[in-house]
């Protein structure tokens, strides 16, 4: 139970949240971008009809004048959604305006709009999603957009040890001689763990968001006094004010000098779960993740989370993750605080160093309470921490790591797929986009790299019933997210070319986010006819219990699952779903309808490229 009351208002809001929960709108048989068109942008959308030859279609305004019309493209049987999709394209209209209609056949859809700038707030509410998942300082009323969701601070501070208890395998840690204090950063997901790793790419993104915007002069979209947050009127970019909370998280969990840790070293895969432990020289490594000792129920608010809390032990890949964000931070701060900047590269050479010293140090302990964000493969991380490091500093050792990587740009080969634990396009996004010490001819290899990509999601996108830039066989956790990677990519090739069909693969990126999909539902809590409504997270859990808040605008699910469906609602969809349709919202749903910092920060950027790029 919540260790606080709520006002008559709030009572007021949650009746008013059950009514509109109970009057959802049903499914469309046309499945559009609820949000609504750009007015110059592509318009395109979907009706599922099995009807082998074309349907006319026909674009209505709110007078009921017919304003365009045509003949729908069959696609025929689509595997990802299990539809006979018809597509339609509308792009030609171009008048703004509210409450139009399009037919399909016997289809007709809901009103929509047509606008200019039709993601402005979103990329507004999405950054919010961050400042509400602070973690050591208390979520103010006159920041957020119902008084609802005011909490205390939880884990104020959040001052922790390491682990020294057996784990669920029966290894024995010893654990060490000081705490720390991390009291900052962004709880991860749906739990209260933070976690380096997940941690690290979530606020690469938003660096990376103003640090492309700043190269190209757009830098004010998140200027000071943009966000509701309380360094509204420090002077400094609220992204930047945003994306610090999570960095002074970071920074804080380095290995203080001079420690000597018992670490698993190397691909260890015992039967019997009995790891090898070595003696090793930690300093300046980075904990892999700081949470609860065992889950706490939901719906928890993190003020009333009285578990036991720890560092879990050093790993190669969060050093390295350090060490990346580390060298990003200094370069961006060296103009706007040179002490901050100075500390920020100081701790990523001192983490890279660690992380050279301990290679193998896998993240392979079996403990409750949080994610283990286990990688086998670390040498996109080292890719991308020696990357951002060159890009800073120019140090010949850092260019010659990158030289000597199977990551690096080649001519003629894309970019590889990103998310948490495949790091290495980082890398070459910075390479491609920040300013720095590489050459011309390493910044047009990265940027090629790039392009070939998103060359390839365009050619995706073709062969998609619904036009997503996404081809994948299966959907993994998170896969909205992995679109939206998609999306980022795509945005930064037409930086680099202009290329129309670039720009239109992102809009077809958020028109699946926004509804444009099987399910006719909009994967962002607040926007569109049919928003997500009850997300998987330990606070925002009214449908659990009526005295926490729903959640806010903004929020992304991490949307269809169908290759881990472990927990009990998607357990009952197995083998009954196709990819894009396997996904509930309920909050049980933790593969389908989880939240997560590293999903929303790829919206925030998505949603802000979109409203500043013509």
């Amino acid at each position: 139970m919540p260790n606080f009351k709520l006002a008559p208002w709030a009572l007021s809001a949650l009746a008013l949240a059950a009514v509109a929960a109970r009057a959802e709108e049903a499914p469309s048989p046309v499945r559009l971008n609820q949000l609504g068109f750009e007015t110059q942008g592509p318009k395109r959308a979907i009706a599922s009809d099995p009807s082998k030859t074309p349907l006319p279609w026909r674009l209505i305004d709110a007078s009921g004048v017919t304003r365009a019309s045509g003949q729908s493209q069959v696609f025929g049987l689509d595997a990802a959604s299990g539809d006979h999709p018809h597509q339609v394209d509308l792009s030609d209209w171009r008048t703004p305006g509210q409450g139009y209609r399009l037919r399909v056949g016997a289809h007709e859809s809901r009103p929509f709009a047509i606008g200019d700038h039709p993601y402005g707030a979103l990329k507004r509410d999405a950054l919010a999603f961050f400042y509400q998942n602070r973690s050591g300082v208390a979520i103010e009323a006159r920041y957020v957009s119902d008084p609802a969701l005011a909490r205390p601070a939880g884990h104020a501070p959040d001052r922790a040890t390491c682990f020294d208890k057996t784990d669920e395998a029966g290894n024995l840690w010893a654990g060490c001689g000081y705490a720390l204090d991390a009291s900052k950063g962004w709880y991860d997901a749906g739990d209260h763990g933070k976690y380096v790793v997940n941690g690290g790419i979530a606020a690469w993104t938003l660096l990376n968001a103003y640090e492309r915007a700043a190269a190209r002069g757009t830098a004010q979209a998140f200027a000071d006094g943009t966000a509701q947050i309380p360094e509204r009127a420090n002077g400094v970019s609220d992204l930047l004010d945003e994306a610090r909370w999570e960095l002074e998280f970071l920074l804080a969990m380095a290995v203080p000098a001079g420690t000597v840790m018992a670490l698993p070293v190397g691909p260890q895969k015992p039967a019997d779960g009995k790891l090898v432990l070595t003696r090793l020289d930690a300093s300046g490594m980075a904990h892999q993740r700081l949470h609860d000792k065992r889950w706490t129920p939901l719906p928890t608010a993190p003020q009333d989370d009285h578990e036991t809390r720890y560092l879990y032990y050093p790993t190669t890949a969060a050093t390295l993750n350090l060490a990346a964000v580390a060298a990003q931070c200094a370069r961006i701060w060296k103009a706007i605080d040179p002490a901050f900047a100075a500390r920020c590269l100081t701790t990523a050479r001192t983490a890279y160093a660690a992380a050279l010293r301990n290679p193998q140090v896998y993240a392979i302990g079996q403990f409750t309470g949080g994610g283990g964000y286990g990688d086998g493969d670390l040498t996109d991380e080292a890719y991308w921490a020696a990357a951002e490091l060159f890009v800073t500093t120019g140090e010949a050792a850092y260019g010659q790591a990158l030289i000597g990587s199977r990551h690096a740009p080649v001519a003629g080969r894309a970019a590889e797929d990103f998310d948490w634990g495949s790091v290495a396009t980082l890398g070459v996004i910075s390479l491609a986009v920040a300013p720095g010490a590489q050459s011309e001819a390493d910044r047009a290899l990265a940027r090629a790299a790039l392009v070939k990509a998103a060359d390839a999601y365009v050619e995706q996108g073709a062969r998609q019933g619904y036009r997503l830039p996404y081809a994948a066989k299966t959907y993994p956790w998170g896969s909205n997210a992995s679109v939206l990677n998609h999306a980022l990519v795509l945005g930064l090739a037409y930086d680099f070319t202009g290329r129309p069909a670039y720009r239109a693969a992102v809009v077809d990126a958020m028109d699946y986010i926004l509804g444009r999909n099987p399910l006719d539902q909009s994967y962002v809590t607040g926007y569109g006819a049919r928003p997500v409504r009850h997300p998987h997270h330990r606070f925002w859990t009214q449908q659990a219990d009526p005295r926490y808040p729903a959640p806010p605008p903004g929020v992304l699910s991490g949307g269809p699952n169908d290759s881990n469906m472990s927990d009990p609602v998607a357990a009952t969809m197995k083998g009954h779903c196709a990819p894009q349709t396997c996904w509930r919202d309920d909050y049980r749903a933790f593969t389908q309808n989880e939240v997560a910092i590293n999903w929303n920060a790829p919206l925030v950027w998505v949603a802000a490229w979109l409203d500043e790029t013509p």
